[in-house]
């Protein structure tokens, strides 16, 4: 529907430009919907241990196979607005939780569908969206109440809680010796800051190598680089390390301003290069000095400086990421240096081993056997790229959720449980509220229960017959736990079989879903400008920015 240029005194006034395209009212409401649904409905299969794979392939012929909401929408090429807002909704879950995109998004576009009802029975978008803010801020009362205690040193049930992130991701297989890996890395990042606990997920630095299993996946007390020992002359082994950790290049500095030496004598010449030779070597005598047998350098080390390392029997790598240069220093208790006349014996770290490996036949530098590292390393391994790639995306859920669940020390039922109560008690919220409010609280709760339904239909079971069972249950005194449990398709208690996350997922879900719906619901009017015409000139040159 194209914009309509006002009548004044029968000339017409065109207050926007030709081709702009603008949809107004309950057609801009039923578009964006629409758009933000399509997108729920892409990832709804892939919810859950049972859910199904995604092949995306994109513009350049490269293949991701996975079943994680927020990898299938950054690699979707999407176009619409409202399209945008649904992927947005995946990645701040992704970077606030690191799981539950999936749960989030579905949510959200479930959110909306309902919406569209009441919009069709004239109720104002405007009441909709409160009714669901005091919905969302319902269901996470309700979700606090529910949850159960969890400490960092209760080993097994931070495993269930990993277990449940990661069998969704088909590493369930081999997910054992995984789990056990996620629950040791992260229980040993921890660190207590004014009182509570703290555990940063980027502490643990996840590396992948083609080759082998995932059950030869393995953790490393220290830190894996995918570098190489600068000169063959060097040692391939240290033990007992002390490592120097330089953030400055190990070669002769070079002047700010560019400078002309005029050089008139060979003799001139020679004193000027056994001068350079005589500063690198003082450099490495310093290195000695201090002690250390290892150096790690953030950039490069000169040709000549590789040499005089190498004859002083010390290890050296260059142009290690300035990320990482930060975890060697909190996995080995060192302190990275910028010069090194500043290096001293107490900057040193120290590891039992520094070692060079081969790995899926490329070289790898492995820094382990840290006392008390804060920060670790997981090698993930695989047999193609593809199982290593949803490997790895596995262990970053995993990570987050164990990390997640340290923090916060709650967790909560999974299986659909928690859902089926949040949708149960704002039921009867909503006859506490009334009004044309009370429709939206209601429309609410119908769209939580869209996550057990989802369960049972990517599990092959009747939605509807469980649904039925699972309230039916949940009615019952002391059925909160009550849950799917997708392989049999009973209704079993959900903490006892070890199916759980962590409440902050479940807040996280609900917060982004119900705003991402409700600033949908709020757009009446989409003005959208015309494709330039160098745009018009390229494909898909039809349809103003995506909306047609």
């Amino acid at each position: 529907m194209a914009s309509t240029p006002a009548q004044l005194g029968g000339t017409p006034v065109l207050i926007l430009p030709e081709k702009v395209t603008r949809y107004l009212g309950r057609d801009a409401q039923r578009m964006n919907i629409m758009a933000a649904r399509v997108v729920a409905e892409a990832v709804r299969t892939t919810l859950g241990p049972r859910g199904m794979d995604k092949m995306l392939v994109d513009s350049l012929g490269d293949v991701t196979v996975t079943n994680d909401g927020v990898t299938i929408l950054k690699e979707m090429d999407v176009e619409h607005p409202a399209a945008k807002m649904m992927v947005e909704v995946a990645k701040t879950q992704d970077d606030e939780v690191g799981d539950g995109t999936t749960t989030a998004v579905v949510l959200a576009g479930e959110l909306l569908k309902k919406a569209e009802e009441l919009l069709d029975q004239d109720i104002h978008a405007t009441v909709i969206a409160s009714g669901y803010r005091r919905a969302a801020a319902k269901a996470q009362e309700v979700f606090d109440g529910m949850a159960k205690k969890v400490s960092k040193d209760d080993v097994d049930l931070l495993k269930k809680i990993v277990s449940t992130s990661i069998s969704s991701k088909g590493s369930e297989i081999k997910g054992g010796k995984l789990v056990d890996i996620i629950v040791e890395a992260a229980r040993q990042i921890v660190r207590e800051e004014n009182g509570k606990l703290k555990a940063d997920r980027d502490k643990i630095k996840v590396e992948k190598k083609i080759g082998g299993s995932s059950s030869d996946s393995q953790l490393i007390k220290g830190i894996v680089l995918d570098k190489e020992v600068v000169h063959p002359g060097m040692p391939k082994r240290v033990e007992n390390a002390k490592i120097a950790l330089i953030s400055s290049a190990f070669e002769v500095e070079k002047t700010e301003t560019d400078a002309k030496i005029n050089i008139t004598d060979p003799e001139q010449l020679k004193s000027f290069l056994d001068e350079e030779r005589k500063m690198l070597a003082d450099m490495v005598e310093q290195v000695k000095k201090v002690g250390a047998n290892v150096v790690l350098c953030q950039k490069g080390i000169d040709d000549m400086a590789q040499h005089y390392l190498a004859k002083a029997g010390i290890l050296a790598v260059r142009r290690v990421k300035e990320s990482d240069m930060q975890k060697l220093a909190d996995a080995t208790g060192g302190r990275v240096v910028m010069s090194l006349k500043d290096l001293g014996s107490s900057d040193l770290g120290s590891a039992e081993l520094v070692e060079e490996r081969k790995v899926a036949g490329e070289e790898m530098v492995f820094v382990e056997g840290c006392k008390d590292p804060k920060a670790v390393s997981i090698l993930v391994r695989g047999g193609t790229e593809h199982v290593v790639d949803e490997l790895e995306r596995a262990v970053h859920d995993g990570i987050s959720v164990a990390c997640v669940a340290i923090e916060d020390g709650k967790v909560l039922p999974g299986g659909g449980a928690s859902e089926i109560e949040v949708a149960k008690a704002l039921r009867d919220y909503s006859k506490e509220l009334g009004g044309r409010e009370a429709l939206a609280v209601n429309a609410f709760a119908d769209a939580i229960e869209i996550v057990p339904r989802t369960l049972a239909e990517n599990s092959g079971l009747d939605p509807v017959d469980i649904l039925v069972k699972l309230r039916a249950k949940h009615e019952e005194s002391g059925g909160e736990p009550m849950g799917i449990e997708v392989v049999s398709g009973e209704i079993v208690d959900m903490m006892s079989k070890g199916i759980m996350e962590p409440v902050r997922v479940k807040l996280q879900a609900i917060k982004s879903a119900s705003e991402a719906a409700e600033m949908i619901l709020r757009i009446d009017d989409v003005i959208a400008a015309g494709k330039t015409e160098e745009k018009e000139k390229g494909p898909g040159a039809e349809g103003g920015a995506g909306f047609e």
